[in-house]
């Protein structure tokens, strides 16, 4: 046999080895995982202090909701009353401007044209 022969021959039976112990590993880990999971489905119930740490998480996660939806409300009805007050403003200048366009400087404007009472 060469020394090439011998070196192939010996990294192959190396990698072999190598590979035999791996799997191996990995089955004891695959046991292992199952059995955690296995243990955790048969947990016991839930103690008092935990129930409360995860209701007090569930209000506080609800508290913060309820302050996030009243803010884009907030926000939404601001938003909506500037519209309308745009709107006004302009229905009033074009108004206005109608007032002045058809005003013929014979009468005085409408302001100074009504009956006192």
């Amino acid at each position: 046999m060469t020394w090439r022969q011998v070196l192939l021959l010996s990294c192959l039976s190396a990698m072999v080895l190598l590979s035999s112990e791996y799997m191996g590993g990995l089955r004891g880990t695959e046991s292992d995982a199952s059995n955690f999971l296995k243990r955790r489905s048969k947990r016991s119930p839930k103690s008092r202090d935990e129930v409360n740490v995860e209701n007090r998480q569930k209000l506080w996660a609800d508290e913060l909701r309820r302050e996030y939806y009243e803010e884009q409300r907030n926000e939404f009805e601001n938003f909506v009353e500037e519209q309308k007050d745009e709107q006004e403003e302009r229905r009033r200048e074009a108004v206005e401007q109608w007032r002045q366009w058809h005003y013929d400087g014979l009468y005085p404007s409408y302001l100074y044209n009504r009956h006192r009472i």
